[in-house]
């Protein structure tokens, strides 16, 4: 019985924080997504150059 009074206790505490959270506007959220998005493409891109002047590079020595 212990267990289930500790259960409904934490679970009560659990809801009470989430109602004192600030959640983001879509608004954030849109502009926060398209920076995480930007980003990748910036990043892909500068490792997709990386990798071939590398592969490039070994080509070069080892062939």
């Amino acid at each position: 019985m212990e267990l289930i009074e500790k259960s409904k206790q934490f679970l009560s505490e659990a809801n009470q924080e989430l109602k004192r959270v600030t959640w983001p506007t879509k608004k954030h959220i849109a502009a926060s997504t398209w920076v995480v998005v930007i980003l990748v493409l910036l990043i892909g891109v500068f490792l997709g150059i990386v990798d071939f002047i590398f592969s490039k590079l070994i080509r070069l020595v080892l062939g």
